[in-house]
């Protein structure tokens, strides 16, 4: 392809992204870069970072921009995501992040940014069911928390740049699918 499709999707914890990355990966043959993914194997080989990742997502907090950004950075210049393109889904979370992808990009293109759109009932009764250990629910209110604080204003910065394309995420996951591969084909 020689203009890799390069994709972010937002939704809130449980909103269904993992399940919809892993469709637009076969659909469109992208590179699924999930932070959230990286994050627990960096913590599970406990690595420098992961050791550093884990207190601050056993705390039920975001990991800063810093440690995001560079994980991100690493992780966009490998060939798989300058060749096949890329769906990232765990970043940007900031303002501060979604200027550092543009830095990133430098003078690639990103093509959208779509939001699954879940209720806030809804994701949390979805994200206890899966059983995570790290899914009490003090954690799952405190990330929806700071969702709503900082995540919210980045769906702001990409829709004032004509980037953001909203897809509700509620139905079956095939119904999602449908009009979440809508979206991009608008905006491709």
């Amino acid at each position: 392809m020689s203009n890799p499709i390069r994709l972010v999707i937002f939704g809130r914890q449980g909103a269904g992204k993992g399940t919809q990355c892993v469709r637009l990966v076969e659909r469109f043959g992208l590179a699924h870069i999930s932070t959230g993914d990286m994050l627990r194997a960096a913590v599970a080989a406990e690595t420098e970072l992961g050791l550093r990742a884990k207190a601050v997502m056993d705390a039920g907090n975001l990991v800063g921009d810093e440690i995001m950004n560079g994980i991100v950075r690493e992780r966009l210049a490998e060939d798989d995501a300058n060749t096949a393109g890329f769906v990232l889904d765990g970043f940007p979370r900031t303002s501060a992040q979604a200027e550092a992808l543009v830095q990133i990009l430098g003078d690639r293109t990103l093509h959208g940014a779509v939001n699954l759109d879940v209720p806030i009932a809804e994701v949390t009764e979805r994200m206890m069911a899966r059983g995570r250990e790290d899914d009490t629910p003090e954690a799952i209110a405190r990330r929806l928390e700071l969702y709503e604080s900082e995540t919210r204003p980045v769906l702001d910065w990409f829709d004032a740049r004509d980037l953001l394309v909203t897809v509700d995420g509620l139905g079956t996951e095939a119904e999602i699918t449908e009009r979440l591969f809508a979206a991009v084909d608008a905006r491709l």
